[in-house]
């Protein structure tokens, strides 16, 4: 089966089902870790994973395990845990961690407490020189869990290496396309969830499809100069992992960030909103995390400042959207 036979798969939610799915399908032998012992039993004797993803048969090769030892000591192990969690989950695995084995980090988010990017958490948590390579691109699990035609960015600094996990993790329908830059690759996909609940909030007030269009058009800039400012590169977000995964995520209810922005919107509150969820809107915890970063670096981001003052401060949608349409005119740059 050539480099990397056996790929172990961190998170038993919705996106880390589908990951391994897509691993199974490209030949590797996969084994996923989820937290929960239920999901790891419906996995392996129902053949589903009905509280993430319902519906969607699972093959009997797929095998799920509580045991950190187990998908630790694969060949490369694919990081699908939320962001907020993805340090202390690192720490528990890297005890068991087979030496120079790639972390493929696959969530997407920057810490609150530390404003650090997921590579930069990993880093810290797994044995020193742990090879590190980020998955990010327009993907709804649902459509990658069933097979539908996908494209991602695969980002690494060691291009040999990304090449060499693109052709372990590539098949006719998930396609990665081999990228160096690691930074823009995670802004862009950290930064969008947060947009995505800016226009779920233009699609629950009905403020229509310009506004929607501006803010994303708007919310790429924001993007792009987080990225540039910590040393990422602006045609990264041109691409699957920037325009890409902000043009899915902030067009489509399948998303739960927009999801809940809509509700929001639509005059419910966000403790209501989550209280009847079980998986994650990165975009909720990501939202404090980035603003704090922009200004620290001293960017520019209106949108998620926004977005952060509705869910963390108690600004009011009307008084907040009315701050937005009044700010100066000025000329369009990025």
């Amino acid at each position: 089966m050539g480099e990397f036979s056996r790929i172990g798969v961190v998170g038993g939610g919705a996106w880390g089902t589908a990951v391994a799915l897509a691993s199974l399908r490209a030949g590797r032998d996969t084994v996923l870790w989820a937290r929960e012992p239920a999901v790891v039993d419906a996995i392996n004797h129902d053949h589903e994973n009905r509280d993430y993803l319902p519906g969607v048969p699972l093959p009997h090769d797929l095998t799920a395990t509580a045991d950190a030892a187990a998908v630790a000591g694969t060949d490369a192990v694919m990081l699908v845990a939320p962001a907020q969690h993805l340090r202390a989950v690192c720490e528990r695995l890297a005890p068991h961690w087979t030496p120079g084995a790639p972390a493929v980090i696959c969530a997407k988010g920057i810490e609150i407490a530390t404003q650090s990017l997921m590579s930069e958490a990993v880093a810290a948590a797994l044995p020193p020189g742990t090879p590190i390579a980020i998955l990010s691109g327009p993907t709804f699990a649902a459509e990658v869990a069933r097979g539908l035609p996908t494209a991602v960015t695969l980002a690494c600094d060691d291009l040999a290496l990304g090449g060499q996990l693109v052709e372990a993790l590539g098949s006719r329908t998930f396609r990665p396309y081999l990228s160096g830059d690691l930074v823009g690759a995670q802004v862009g996909g950290a930064v969008k969830n947060v947009l995505a609940i800016a226009c779920g909030v233009v699609e629950g007030r009905k403020l229509g499809d310009n506004a929607r269009a501006a803010l994303i058009t708007r919310g790429l800039a924001e993007i792009t100069r987080l990225a540039l400012a910590l040393g990422g590169r602006a045609e990264t977000l041109m691409g699957l992992s920037g325009l890409g995964d902000l043009t899915l995520t902030c067009s489509s209810m399948q998303s739960r960030n927009m999801s809940l922005g809509a509700a929001l919107g639509a005059g419910r509150t966000l403790d209501e909103v989550l209280g009847e969820r079980r998986s994650v809107a990165e975009g909720v915890y990501t939202a404090r995390a980035v603003v704090a970063l922009a200004g620290r670096l001293g960017v520019d981001m209106p949108i998620c400042t926004a977005v952060d003052a509705i869910l963390n401060h108690g600004a009011g949608l009307d008084d907040t959207i009315t701050a937005l349409l009044s700010r100066p005119f000025r000329k369009e740059k990025h």
